[in-house]
């Protein structure tokens, strides 16, 4: 029953993920399915992540979905993105902006948006 109200929580930012997914593999990309999370790779997945975020990156995670621009990418990243699955059972659909308002409040700090975010912190493993 806990698991069912986390995915259920979490489902606003996996259907997002999905919608991206199906337009990967209308692109070319695939999917398959690792400790119960869907992944994407390929397409349109590895087109957004190499191309239209900055600097680019290996996988994204949105509720339990994975964006990755390959197998490869996806099994170094794996580790990481299911803490970002885990963080996105917990906040739901406020993921969203709480991720986006601690990349400002990083950069309004002096630090990396990225690297210094609660959020990546905790899924690198540093304290947060």
């Amino acid at each position: 029953m806990k698991q069912a109200i986390r995915i259920l929580w979490a489902s606003p930012n996996s259907l997002l993920g999905l919608l991206i997914g199906l337009v990967a593999i209308c692109s070319g990309g695939h999917v398959q399915r690792r400790r119960g999370v869907l992944e994407f790779h390929g397409g349109f997945a590895r087109v957004l992540l190499d191309r239209l975020l900055p600097g680019g990156v290996l996988a994204m995670t949105l509720g339990h979905t994975i964006l990755g621009v390959s197998p490869i990418a996806l099994d170094i990243a794996r580790d990481h993105e299911h803490i970002h699955v885990r963080q996105y059972e917990r906040w739901g659909p406020l993921f969203l902006p709480a991720y986006v308002w601690c990349s400002i409040v990083a950069w309004w700090k002096g630090k990396r948006a990225y690297r210094d975010n609660y959020f990546e912190r905790e899924a690198y493993g540093d304290e947060a």
